[in-house]
Order: structure tokens, then sequence, then C-alpha cells
């Protein structure tokens, strides 16, 4: 039996490797990649890495193996259809009779675009028979931590969210509820609903860089055409600035907030605070 993670080589898919590798032998882990190259720091401890791609169906053939428990880490090629890319990997894993095989999706509560491919791949797995897991994750403290440039340059927090308040917390907490579900037991047929233990706003999150910085930095709200426009202007493609902006939409209506405390308890610890995402990120 082995803990297969897809997307090993990702943001999130390292946070779980590492994980993982502090509760089960290395040997016990597959780490499916796209580039063996990227994966080669895992192999050289212990992991097993196997190249296969979700735009390939032909690379899972045989990837999985009976009793095996998977963590399908959703794609991020929005413009080809993720859907269908989760599915090559649920016929997959249906066929070899794994034991378990958990998804991370999103909010149930989310109405955004962003949630469209999330619902059908739910539906993909729900009626694959398999036994599922569904990780609904909330948004992560580092869309926002990460790019925090342009925030620091112009002194403002730029968003189409209105009031609105966010469940975030850090890739290392969803990271680590998805290793407590792939370690653990009872975990079958069951919806998570996963975000941080306190929600926010933006004019919030505006007054913690200028008390982290000392710098005076404020909470623009635009509308989510303006947002729309300055995503594309900074360079990401149409389609997915569109994606994004459409969030920012959800969040002034409220779902993005995550109440459930599911993400606390799965983990054994408190979710990590804003603040230290933001202390980090400045290298505080």
């Amino acid at each position: 039996m082995s803990i297969v993670v897809t997307g090993a080589t990702g943001h999130l898919g390292r946070h779980v490797i590492e994980q993982l590798l502090e509760k089960v032998p290395a040997e016990q882990i597959t780490a499916v990649v796209r580039d063996r190259a990227k994966g080669a720091d895992l192999a050289a401890r212990g992991v097993r890495p196997v190249v296969a791609d979700y735009n390939a169906p032909e690379t899972f053939d045989g990837l999985f193996a009976p009793g095996d428990k998977v963590l399908l880490i959703s794609g991020n090629e929005f413009d080809k259809g993720r859907a269908g890319q989760h599915r090559v990997v649920i016929d997959a894993a249906r066929a070899a009779g794994v034991a378990l095989l958990a998804y991370t999706s999103a909010p149930g509560t989310l109405t955004a675009a962003l949630a469209d491919d999330h619902r059908a791949t739910e539906e993909t797995l729900l009626a694959s028979g398999l036994p599922y897991t569904l990780l609904r994750n909330g948004w992560y403290h580092e869309n926002y931590t990460e790019h925090l440039a342009p925030v620091l340059e112009h002194g403002a927090v730029v968003a189409a969210a209105g009031d609105g308040r966010v469940s975030s917390a850090a890739r290392a907490d969803y990271a680590a509820a998805a290793v407590a579900v792939l370690t653990g037991e009872g975990h079958e047929n069951t919806t998570y609903e996963l975000g941080g233990d306190e929600a926010w706003s933006f004019a919030e999150y505006a007054a913690e860089l200028s008390r982290q910085t000392g710098r005076e930095i404020g909470y623009t709200p635009v509308t989510v055409e303006a947002l729309t426009g300055i995503l594309t202007g900074a360079g990401l493609p149409a389609p997915l600035a569109a994606v994004l902006a459409g969030v920012d939409a959800s969040i002034e209506k409220g779902e993005l907030v995550v109440s459930s405390g599911d993400l606390s308890r799965l983990i054994g610890r408190p979710a990590t605070p804003l603040a230290a995402a933001v202390t980090a990120a400045l290298g505080n």
C-alpha cells in the first residue's frame, strides 16, 4: 500500500510530502510529477517519483495499486478543462481499486466560476463509487502574502471584495489536514469544510501590514471590472484575471467565510493566523 500524491512538486504538494515524511517511511510515499527532474530531491530522500500528466491519460495506467490512498491535488491549468483532467485520475484510481481518494476542492459556499471545476470533479468522484474525502480548502494566506511587492510599492491593498471577510489559512495548514486524512482512519465518504479560525477583512489586512511595516498602507476597494483590468495589466491572462476577480465578488458576499472548525480539529492545533503569515512574508 502506498500513499500517492499528485502534483507533488507544486506549492501544496511539497508541503504534503514534507509532512508525510514525518509520519510514514519514505518508501510508502509515491510522488506523481510531470517533470522527473523537479522530483529528484524527493527521490533522493527515498520517495518514489512517478511521471504522469493529467493531459495524457495513458500515463496513469497502472500507476495506482489496490489499497492505495490517493491525494488528488486540483490542477492549475484553468484553460485545459480541469474537471476532465481530474476525471483521468479518478478513473485510474477506480480501475485499480484504491482504498481512498481525497480531493482538494473549494468551499461548498463558493459560487464563483473558480468553483465550477471543483463541483464537477466532486460529482465525478461521488459517482465513481470510490471511498472519498472532500477537502474543501478555503483561501490561502499565500494568495496575498506572496504578492506583497506591489502592495508595498503603492501603499495600498486593492481588492474588489468590499467589506467581505476571508477565513484563510496557510498552505501548510491545509497540507496538515490532507496528511491527517491520508495517515488516519475513519475519513471515508466525508466532506470537510476547511478554513482559518478567524475571518478577516481587507481593511484589517491593510492595518496588519501597516503595523508590521511601520508604513501607512490602506485598503482601496474597486469594482470587479476595475480589478480585472488591473490584473490583466499586470500580465495575467484575461480568463484567469476574470476568475480571480470573481472570487473577490464572492468574498464580498461572504462565501469564503468558513466557520466549521474542521481545519483546526483535523490538524489538532489552531490554524496559522494571518499576522504570522505576514510576518513570515516580510522576513520579520
